[in-house]
């Protein structure tokens, strides 16, 4: 009989339990939209560097100009098209901005967008920030009810 030098392992670790073949959703999209806002400012950040290229910040500047204009190739409030050219500019623009620019800037770029990003959590996780939070859609909430029971009022009157 031949033997292994080291035994051979099981491939129970090859599957996962059930609850961790479905993920978190919650938790999935607060991970999509932390790294969503650490990608607004790792690209804040190569705009306003100073090695960045002059044309970069022009395709950079003309793709959010896109987007905010009120001229667009399809409409946004045509539903699901509409939105499928910004987000085709906002990729395209992307991708050239990350290949136009050096990677050094890149790279010191993106350890300011991390350290932004730690600092922003770091602050936001204050009660303070909870209460600001919670006492301005309270405020918002009055103002809708308010504005609500005085048309109401008018049409009834």
């Amino acid at each position: 009989m031949i033997r292994l030098a080291s035994p051979v392992q099981p491939k129970s670790w090859l599957v996962k339990p059930r609850d961790a073949l479905r993920p978190n959703v919650m938790m999935n999209w607060k991970q999509q939209a932390r790294k969503l806002h650490e990608e607004a400012l790792f690209f804040y950040f190569v705009f306003k560097h100073p090695r960045t290229r002059w044309y970069t910040r022009c395709i950079a500047a003309c793709a959010a100009g896109y987007l905010l204009s009120p001229v667009q190739l399809i409409p946004s409030f045509i539903p699901l098209i509409g939105f499928l050219d910004d987000f085709l500019v906002l990729f395209l623009a992307a991708k050239a901005v990350r290949r136009m620019t050096p990677p050094d800037v890149l790279l010191e770029c993106h350890d300011l967008a991390c350290a932004a990003e730690m600092r922003r959590r770091e602050e936001f996780g204050t009660g303070l920030a909870y209460v600001a939070f919670i006492a301005i859609v309270a405020s918002w909430l009055v103002a809708v009810v308010t504005a609500s029971a005085l048309v109401a009022a008018y049409i009834y009157h």
